[in-house]
């Protein structure tokens, strides 16, 4: 019998992490810690409000000597990562599992080398239809979270985060295949998220109007030869399971990226567009529509 795990960590309190953090305080308020740096302490000492219910999280400013995490999920936004590593290092231990949930197909090479890849599980949450508005987080569907282990070196770790998770009432999926589940949610990422912030169009556009459909198929052919050349088979079916998705979400749900641009804040674009047009450049493939939806949601940010 594999080990129990009593306590999650989880950085980033954005719409992902809040969503999963109220299920696992749900469950059990003292079987979830928030991690937060010392600036943002003080913003959610009052909690935080999720679904109408105010959230009053087990709040940690991790330091040396605090006893080592036994699972942390990072939830934060790509261009933060390098700043969540450095804030969540004094409780990494010998035997803590790290889950990414994080956009974008570099966030787990980049945790494994700077904590060891015995310690990361390859992962993402998809169908989840959080939006953060007024600083409150209100989700009709909580998606679920898929993870695997890519790295030999994480073998059996997938195990006791299932366990957890069941108890919690987390839906999940472990997959045998992660990594090319992570492409493909990369590549409908790539398409969804940037057009969507581009025509301000929340779900139910792409489940009911041909051309956006249209406009998303187009985005994401530009990352299947470049799947392929990495080793991942993607094709046209794989945007087509994504639709039926999306005709499952809230269809005034949203993007976290057109979030973003409605909230004045930073995008991902970086792990996104910016991502496939280097990948191009990588493989000498061509990659014209990112690259301008790149130049367009870089606009979008400066506005």
């Amino acid at each position: 019998m594999s080990r129990e795990i009593k306590t999650v960590h989880i950085i980033g309190l954005g719409a992902v992490g809040a969503t999963y953090g109220s299920i696992l305080y749900d469950y059990d308020k003292n079987c979830v810690k928030v991690i937060v740096d010392s600036n943002r302490q003080p913003r959610y000492k009052e909690g935080i409000v999720i679904n109408k219910k105010r959230y009053l999280f087990d709040l940690q400013v991790p330091k040396d000597g605090d006893p080592k995490a036994e699972l942390i999920i990072i939830a934060v936004k790509g261009h933060d990562l390098q700043e969540a590593i450095k804030t969540i290092a004094p409780i990494v231990g010998s035997d803590t599992i790290i889950l990414s949930l994080l956009n974008g197909i570099t966030s787990e090479d980049t945790l494994s080398r700077a904590f060891g890849r015995d310690k990361v599980l390859h992962g993402f949450c998809v169908a989840i239809d959080s939006v953060r508005e007024n600083g409150e987080i209100i989700f009709s569907n909580s998606g679920k979270i898929v993870f695997g282990e890519y790295y030999p070196e994480v073998k059996g770790k997938a195990e006791p985060v299932a366990r957890l998770f069941s108890k919690a009432g987390v839906n999940y999926t472990i997959s045998g295949d992660i990594l090319k589940e992570i492409w493909w949610k990369f590549m409908m990422n790539v398409g969804i998220n940037q057009t969507s912030a581009i025509l301000r169009a929340p779900y139910g556009v792409y489940a009911s109007i041909p051309e956006a459909q249209k406009l998303l198929y187009s985005v994401c052919r530009e990352v299947i030869p470049l799947a392929e050349k990495e080793g991942i088979s993607l094709s046209d079916a794989d945007i087509d399971e994504y639709i039926k998705i999306f005709k499952g979400l809230a269809p005034d749900g949203k993007t976290s990226m057109l979030q973003d641009i409605e909230a004045g804040r930073k995008t991902e674009v970086a792990s996104f567009a910016l991502e496939v047009i280097n990948l191009g450049k990588k493989h000498n493939i061509p990659t014209p529509i990112n690259e301008m939806l790149y130049l367009m949601i870089r606009v979008l940010e400066q506005k």
